[in-house]
């Protein structure tokens, strides 16, 4: 991960406007340390090492017999899992669905799951409340299938999901109050469903090691300070050009944790997705030839070329970055190195961390979504 390629470069910036953005985010960045020394930031604590789970391994032992794993959820709720399998899922034996959105379909989706009777079921929402998850778990709840083999990941409240405690055989996993749907995948709400999966969760998370490394630090800075500059000039749209598969649900937690945690008050950054080199198709002119209103993360992973097709798409990421430095097209690159918890997540660090500084020096709360919320308010009465 941590290579000079995470510099932004061939950047159509002012030096000196970059330069007075860089000692600035330092200032912010060491304020923030002290922050993070002091606890003031309770959410973090679940990227350490020494976080405390509310949940036990013989809970982990029950729910690891079963071959298929079926999680309900939307959004914070859920991406950070699905990014997990999806960059594991190789090595992964068991089988895990998704169910993240609302679709008509549901029930014949969730009729095409085999041996539904060696499957267990995870159910997370923050509040407990969330419409869509009990919208669909509503939909295909059975007693005699979830029972004793259902697990929520909830607030320890009252709420819907709490409710089916005293009803059912239910086995609840507390969702810390303090950590929000977005900033949750080390935490109870990525993790158990990882140790199901037979991932080392311990090795997710090294934030302290990671913010004393002059090198994450250093590309961290740089990043923050361009973006921010870049925002000032109004060129606010933050493209993800992905050339690995395997990565696309990375791409969408990131679009999340950026979206919602800095569009606010007129402020923030567009995230944009786009599958490479498919889009190389569509979009790729835009990027090269249109208005100069982007700036662009190349990401990749770097592994042996063991095919044809690793050698096409090796030769595609090149040379679209070849043409960007001719066009000086502002990016970066960042290339995963090794498959392992240890590399997913330093990337689940590093955009958190350019997430917080960006909104402290925007000057907006990175934590909350109070335009979500009155969205949320307005559905419930039409449901009344």
């Amino acid at each position: 991960m941590l290579t000079k390629n995470n510099f932004f470069k061939n950047y159509s910036i002012s030096r000196g406007k970059y330069k007075k953005n860089f000692k600035k985010t330092k200032k912010i960045f060491k304020n923030f340390l002290n922050e993070i020394k002091n606890n003031k930031i309770p959410f973090l604590s679940s990227y350490e090492k020494n976080y405390e789970y509310d949940f036990y391994s013989s809970t982990i032992k029950k729910y690891s017999k079963y071959e298929n794993i079926i999680i309900i959820g939307m959004g914070g709720s859920i991406l950070g899992t699905k990014t997990i399998y999806s960059f594991f899922k190789k090595k992964i034996k068991k089988k895990i669905f998704f169910f993240d959105d609302l679709d008509s379909n549901l029930h014949l989706e969730f009729k095409k799951i085999k041996d539904l009777k060696k499957s267990c079921f995870i159910v997370v929402s923050k509040s407990g409340n969330t419409l869509e998850t009990i919208t669909n778990l509503d939909i295909i709840f059975s007693k005699s299938l979830f029972n004793n083999k259902l697990v929520i990941i909830t607030e320890l409240k009252d709420n819907s999901l709490t409710k089916l405690t005293s009803k059912y055989n239910v086995d609840i996993i507390e969702h810390k109050n303090y950590i929000g749907g977005r900033y949750s995948v080390l935490s109870e709400v990525g993790m158990f469903p990882a140790a199901l999966m037979n991932l080392n969760i311990s090795k997710f998370k090294n934030l302290k090691k990671l913010i004393s490394n002059k090198k994450f630090v250093s590309s961290l800075l740089n990043s923050v300070a361009f973006i921010y500059t870049y925002n000032q000039l109004k060129i606010n749209n933050s493209v993800i050009l992905n050339y690995d598969s395997r990565l696309h649900d990375l791409c969408l937690w990131y679009q999340q944790l950026v979206g919602e945690s800095l569009g606010k008050r007129g402020k923030g950054i567009m995230p944009i997705v786009s599958t490479c080199p498919k889009d190389h198709h569509s979009l790729l002119q835009l990027y090269l030839d249109g208005p100069k209103d982007k700036f662009f993360t190349f990401l990749s992973t770097e592994k042996k070329i063991l095919n044809k097709i690793d050698s096409v798409l090796y030769a595609q990421c090149q040379a679209t970055k070849n043409i960007f430095t001719r066009k000086k097209i502002p990016f970066r690159h960042f290339t995963i190195k090794d498959n392992d918890e240890n590399e997913l997540g330093s990337f689940f660090t590093f955009f958190v961390l350019e997430t917080i500084l960006l909104a402290k020096l925007l000057n907006i709360n990175p934590y909350d979504q109070p335009a979500v919320e009155q969205v949320k308010i307005e559905t419930k009465k039409f449901l009344r």
